[in-house]
């Protein structure tokens, strides 16, 4: 084959190599795995491309270019192997940020799992129910008062009177008028401003007691940290666990995502202190371009991360991860009681201006001896003893 018929065959390859490799490497975007698998997918196009091109042209020997070829495989299986294996390995972590199934705790069709009356609620509602939504963490709380308080019949978890959809999105449906009632923490400055800018002022009603907590690995030798340690490590300010008693290893200080309900908590403990910028990952949207999100917690040897005391010790629990106590005193409900706990706080019913009639009712009610006691039983600490 004389020159010309080489090049044209290589650049007939060449363009069915990419042509192939980018529509692979497009269905790894909107597979959401293309961090990795893509770059492997570049690795043995180019590969492709260039052993075919050495065999038209003979730029390596025969012997060379064999040593060669087995060179480039061992090393692309190391590095698939390597990688395969470091995600075996986090998968394995412990967290708690791992997905709660709420439909567990549906009125009405668990009620071994959500706290409930001994006796008829005095309030019962049968028309204009208010729309409820909320914190995943409070969806047993408000599913157990909207059981006790709401006609019988199957309520879905994401549409219709009893929804959850999360802190920042559940704040989004009460601006929005989707919703009547949330249950969460208290609103960032940016929320608040979203209701400004919408018109709308939240009335914030306090029905419970819950501690932000914190948590490392359970073989983190750390038991205990100061509330100004806390602001330390996530100013930057404290970057190993030696400087706080620990033994010597970086510290992977993890955050929440903006707006959510504990992140908050961490912006009101942390003050005018700014935060140190979280790790982060890099993930896939829905129309397949790539954005840095924060990193769930993972629970490396090095690792601390936040929650509140309800989700993470109740909730979801693991054995791999060690609340720790903060300025001395542990998280339990008796510590949040007796206003012991240095970072506890209320959470709130929160509603704007709506024309439901039973919206004041209905929290009336929650803030009554009934309401009170369905807060105590679910495992919170409620704001009337």
């Amino acid at each position: 084959m004389n020159l010309i018929g080489k090049i044209t065959l290589l650049l007939l390859f060449t363009f069915s190599i990419v042509f192939a490799g980018g529509v692979v490497y497009i269905y790894l975007i909107f597979s959401g795995i293309v961090s990795f698998y893509g770059q492997i997918i570049i690795m043995i196009c180019a590969g492709a491309i260039f052993f075919t091109a050495n065999g038209l042209f003979q730029w390596i020997k025969k012997r060379n270019t064999m040593k060669l070829a087995i060179c480039y495989i061992i090393i692309l299986l190391l590095v698939i192997g390597v990688n395969v294996g470091t995600d075996i390995y986090k998968e394995s972590l412990a967290t708690v940020d791992q997905e709660l199934d709420v439909t567990l705790f549906q009125p009405f069709e668990n009620e071994n799992t959500i706290a409930k009356l001994d006796d008829q609620s005095n309030l019962q509602l049968s028309n204009d129910l208010p729309k409820l939504d909320g914190a995943t963490a409070l969806y047993p709380l408000y599913a157990a008062f909207a059981q006790a308080t709401y006609p019988e019949k199957t309520y879905p978890t994401d549409r219709g009177e009893v929804i959850v959809s999360t802190t920042p999105d559940a704040y989004k449906n009460l601006i929005n008028g989707k919703v009547d009632i949330i249950f969460a923490a208290g609103p960032s400055q940016r929320q608040i401003q979203e209701a400004e800018r919408a018109g709308i002022e939240f009335q914030l009603t306090p029905i419970g007691r819950e501690a932000f907590v914190f948590f490392v690995n359970a073989n983190n030798s750390i038991d205990d940290l100061s509330i100004e340690q806390i602001q330390s490590i996530y100013s930057g300010a404290i970057t190993n666990w030696s400087e706080v008693g620990g033994g010597n290893g970086k510290i992977l200080a993890f955050q929440r995502p903006e707006d959510s309900g504990s992140q908050t908590a961490l912006e009101n403990l942390m003050g005018d202190i700014p935060l140190t910028k979280a790790p982060s990952e890099a993930i896939v949207s829905g129309m397949g371009e790539i954005i840095q999100e924060v990193s769930h917690y993972t629970n490396y040897r090095n690792a601390i991360g936040y929650s509140f005391r309800y989700y993470s010790m109740e909730l979801i629990r693991n054995d791999e991860i060690k609340h720790i106590a903060i300025n001395g005193v542990y998280p339990d409900k008796e510590t949040i009681r007796s206003g012991e706990y240095p970072i506890s706080s209320e959470f709130y019913a929160i509603t704007t201006n709506t024309d439901n009639p039973n919206v004041e009712k209905f929290l009336e009610w929650i803030l009554s001896e009934q309401g009170q006691w369905l807060v105590e039983e679910t495992g919170y600490v409620p704001v009337h003893n």
